[in-house]
């Protein structure tokens, strides 16, 4: 596996040298670290993440644009200043990536804008907590996560828990198949809803190895078939959350997102900050169990993928 040169990319040392010989590398947002958590859970999940990935055979490369440069794989430091900035860090989707580069900023990557790094620097496997899509009353509001056209376009499996719970999941599956992206459940028939095990909503596929999985990426990609892969990875059930409670407090933290105007890119982390609240917590801690998971799967498929 060789790094696609692209003179806006850095590579950290330890991803370079992985890629080079062609071990498996495992991709991660940073976003989760801005915007996702508060300081200081957000710098020490971040560590802990890398350190779930590496204990189990692969490199991480958390992503990020540190002063205009597309960074796969960030230092200690790099993650606390991302960490330490918070809410203050912008948010960078596809439409920012280039304005960011051109001006030297910093900023924080989403799915869709970690998948576009990862690809850039050939790393095939990437963990997240949840994917975005499609945000509840979309039919008026057309709020759609870039998350997802990202999916239908680059080359990258992510691992994460299924959707955030914030949305609405049945059109978020809906959006996938029509633009041709596989959702594969590990280990379950149904589609996780985030905090929950289950949404009562089939996935495409249940595969229950990791070598199942990366038998599936090889034959996708493979095969010309491009695009992204869902992996849906449940919360283990000593961790998860009960739906319905959950769904509770989701409908009174969108309620309070429109009777204060909250729109576009500051909806979601508005609404990931109040279910924390509104959970006494909880949901942080559930949000933390299950990317260490997703970050553990991503790890297992990405060493069999890199297989000979």
């Amino acid at each position: 596996m060789q790094p696609k040169p692209n003179p806006h990319l850095d590579l950290h040392p330890d991803v370079a040298a992985a890629l080079q010989r062609g071990a498996p590398v495992v991709a991660l947002e940073s976003t989760i670290i801005s915007h996702g958590m508060p300081w200081p859970q957000n710098v020490e999940t971040a560590l802990r993440v890398q350190a779930e990935v590496q204990r189990h055979g692969a490199v991480p490369a958390t992503v990020a644009v540190i002063e205009g440069r597309l960074k796969a794989g960030l230092t200690k430091a790099q993650i606390e200043t991302l960490g330490r900035g918070g809410a203050a860090i912008p948010k960078l989707s596809r439409r920012d990536l280039g304005l960011a580069v051109a001006e030297g900023a910093t900023g924080a990557t989403t799915v869709a804008t970690t998948m576009i790094v990862a690809a850039m620097a050939d790393i095939r496997l990437f963990a997240t907590g949840g994917i975005g899509g499609v945000h509840r009353g979309a039919e008026t509001s057309f709020d759609i996560s870039a998350d997802l056209q990202e999916l239908a376009r680059t080359p990258v499996a992510v691992v994460c828990a299924g959707a955030k719970a914030i949305l609405d999941l049945r059109l978020t599956l809906e959006y996938l198949e029509t633009h041709g992206v596989p959702v594969v459940g590990y280990g379950t028939d149904e589609l996780p809803a985030f905090y929950s095990r289950r949404s009562g909503l089939p996935v495409d596929r249940r595969l229950d190895t990791p070598q199942a999985v990366a038998a599936l990426l090889h034959a996708q990609w493979g095969a010309g078939l491009g695009g992204g892969v869902v992996v849906a990875n449940p919360i283990a059930a000593e961790h998860e959350l009960p739906r319905e409670r959950m769904e509770v407090i989701i409908a009174q933290a969108l309620q309070e997102a429109q009777r204060r105007g909250v729109q576009g890119k500051d909806v979601t982390p508005f609404l990931l900050g109040r279910v924390v609240e509104l959970s006494g917590g909880a949901s942080l801690k559930a949000n933390i169990e299950l990317v260490l998971a997703n970050a553990r799967l991503a790890a297992q498929v990405a060493v069999v993928y890199a297989a000979p």
